[in-house]
């Protein structure tokens, strides 16, 4: 039984004026960098491999076939398609699906921001990240740059890359009452980073996290830091506590690719999740050759709760949750 008053919108119209302007402002910085807006499609016959992030899926009949789609978690594949195609610099602004519990900060469907750049690096990346910041919100806006090493060294007072497994199992569960059986170290500093660092960084500006550990590249080159340490070539842009982007140093290789996919696919099975098809046409498009890139993705929805000081993501969403 639907309540009377749900057919209002979730945000109120000034809000949305609001989302309206930041998408005008979006759409203007990108077409001073001339940089191409793309539109890809929502759904695909592929999935991501990401074993932490569960999808969508739509099924359908076509010509005496059974189909399943997937509701696409990001762009992201498809635009790596495009840029093998020799597209250059792309953004694309639309919505994106991810099957995961709606909540404050969370709803299944949301607006990315993703864009790629083609000959710049994820240090020159981060700096195109804050002048977007400066021209959409205040152009004196300064971020903070910390790698994950010393974050981890700031709020917890260990060394990620030095730490014994057991202090690990100790401040995961002083942190969150979990952990003492768990001993994937990766599964363990995701746990303390989410609890104990995420809410405390970029609470006076936006503070980029960046030299991740090798074992947590999703899609990132490898590299190694000024201390000779193998680090992931990735970043995730924290604002009062909450994670606005994503961005990578783009893996170009496809053999290594195919191998981070057929490890994810592993990781999968191993903890009984969904299986699903991943995208080997991406596989494909990499093996033609992708030019040297940096991308990233930018939870638009989370930045307009900032610039609106909302704490609820459906009090920026026209009809969100159960007014969908």
């Amino acid at each position: 039984m639907y309540d009377a008053a749900s057919w209002q919108p979730s945000a109120e119209l000034s809000v949305l004026r609001q989302r309206a302007d930041l998408f005008g402002k979006i759409r203007q910085f990108f077409a001073e960098q001339e940089v191409m807006e793309v539109d890809t499609q929502c759904l695909s016959l592929a999935s991501i491999s990401d074993p932490h992030i569960e999808v969508l899926t739509a099924h359908t009949r076509s010509m005496g076939q059974d189909l399943t789609y997937y509701l696409q978690t990001s762009p992201e594949y498809a635009m790596k398609r495009l840029l093998c195609a020799g597209a250059g610099s792309i953004y694309q602004l639309g919505k994106v699906f991810r099957a995961e519990e709606m909540g404050r900060r969370h709803s299944i469907e949301f607006t990315m921001l993703e864009w790629y750049r083609v000959d710049l690096d994820h240090w020159q990346l981060m700096a195109e990240i804050e002048a977007l910041l400066q021209a959409v919100i205040e152009p004196s806006l300064q971020c903070e740059y910390l790698s994950y090493q010393q974050a981890f060294i700031d709020f917890t007072g260990l060394d990620p890359w030095q730490v014994s497994l057991e202090a690990l199992q100790a401040c995961a569960h002083q942190a969150t009452e979990y952990g003492l059986q768990e001993e994937d170290r990766d599964t363990l500093l995701e746990l303390i980073f989410a609890s104990v660092i995420e809410p405390k960084i970029g609470q006076r500006q936006p503070c980029f996290i960046h030299s991740y550990p090798a074992s947590q590249a999703a899609l990132a080159k490898l590299q190694q830091d000024s201390a000779g340490n193998l680090v992931a070539a990735r970043f995730e842009l924290y604002w009062q506590g909450m994670e606005l982007a994503n961005g990578y140093y783009e893996l170009t290789d496809a053999q290594e690719q195919a191998a981070r996919f057929a490890q994810d696919k592993a990781q999968r099975q191993v903890s009984e999740s969904v299986e699903r098809q991943f995208d080997e046409r991406l596989i494909s498009a990499l093996i033609q050759g992708m030019p040297d890139c940096a991308g990233v993705a930018l939870g638009v929805d989370r930045l307009l709760m900032l610039i609106c000081g909302k704490k609820d993501i459906a009090e920026v969403l026209a009809f969100a949750h159960e007014r969908a």
